[in-house]
């Protein structure tokens, strides 16, 4: 038996209890119900409290995946976090998140790539498991942007919630990576960033004085790349695993926005019952969207051997990605 071929074995997510409405929006900016709903799609998001970590998060998401593939945390070779909002700028929160579960001595590192984090995590951690490197890898999607949002700017504070959602992947004989599409252009950064967060704007009064330390985005020019973008990935990463439209069971999107999230499925002919969303729960958690939302749908048994997914993103850096994916059923 020949396993270079990967699946996964574990799923698991989870959110901060106190959840933020747009009710609640409504006392503090000036915004409705009805016209973040019309907008976004999104009803509910989770904030992290004061002495919650992303780490915190990622822990419980984890655990949950762990026991979902009846497996210890000291069966797992690697762990990988991908996320924006670390713990701290080093260690990697990866590391603390396996220190956490009882597996200190485990390689772990962060991927930083924003709303694509899952993506191009997915890509790498399949990749190192295909090559034999590790047999089985802990990868998690997982933010706190909450600590990192104006919430005073009512284009960004009423899109960002926090999560973590978790996969467990782990060499298989039969391949369940079908292909993948990578892509970023930095070339204006400002269109979805956080200008005072590393060298080239350090933290500093100004820069606290003047918000530039939390998230600031350009939403209708973001909103036009993305939507281009997805589509071009799914196209790619489909093509690369010589399939078709067609062949697709369920698109698993980045839940950036309801309205992004339909005009690529629109245009990739997914009908509305084969696109998995919660953002109206959850809002955008950024890396961790699409883990949650596939955690949720494994867990309530929609997917079954030889359903055919694809994930796709579209984020920060500007980054953006999709996977085609075959599901195995868990054994």
């Amino acid at each position: 038996m020949s396993l270079t071929g990967v699946k996964i074995v574990g799923v698991g997510h989870h959110a901060p209890a106190h959840v933020v409405s747009n009710e609640d929006l409504e006392r503090w900016l000036d915004t409705s119900d009805e016209w973040i709903t019309t907008r976004t799609g999104m009803k509910r998001r989770h904030w992290a409290a004061d002495a919650e970590a992303t780490s915190d998060l990622a822990a419980v998401a984890a655990t949950n995946a762990l026991a979902y593939a009846k497996l210890a945390a000291a069966d797992i070779d690697c762990f990988i976090v991908c996320t924006v909002t670390p713990d701290y700028y080093f260690p990697a929160t990866a590391c603390i998140v396996a220190a956490h579960l009882g597996a200190k001595d485990k390689p772990a590192f962060d991927i930083s790539i924003a709303c694509s984090g899952f993506i191009y995590g997915l890509t790498v951690a399949s990749g190192l498991v295909r090559s034999g490197v590790y047999r089985r890898i802990m990868l998690i999607g997982a933010e706190t942007l909450s600590k990192i949002l104006n919430k005073e700017d009512r284009s960004t504070a009423i899109l960002f919630g926090d999560g973590a959602g978790a996969v467990i992947l782990e060499r298989a004989e039969r391949n369940s990576f079908l292909g993948a599409e990578l892509g970023a252009d930095a070339s204006r950064p400002e269109l979805l960033y956080v200008e005072a967060s590393g060298s080239r704007r350090p933290i500093d009064g100004a820069a606290l004085e003047e918000k530039r330390n939390l998230i600031a985005m350009q939403g209708r020019e973001v909103f036009k790349v993305a939507v281009n973008k997805m589509i071009e990935a799914t196209d790619v990463a489909l093509q690369k695993a010589q399939l078709t439209k067609a062949d697709v069971t369920y698109l698993i999107p980045h839940q950036a926005n309801k309205r992004i999230i339909d005009a690529a499925a629109h245009y990739l002919g997914v009908p509305e019952e084969k696109v998995v969303t919660n953002i109206a729960e959850y809002g955008n958690t950024s890396a961790a969207s699409i883990p949650i939302a596939l955690s949720e749908f494994v867990r309530a048994g929609r997917l079954k051997s030889g359903d055919v997914i694809v994930f796709v993103a579209f984020g920060g850096g500007l980054s953006w990605g999709a996977v085609a994916w075959e599901w195995q059923q868990a054994a």
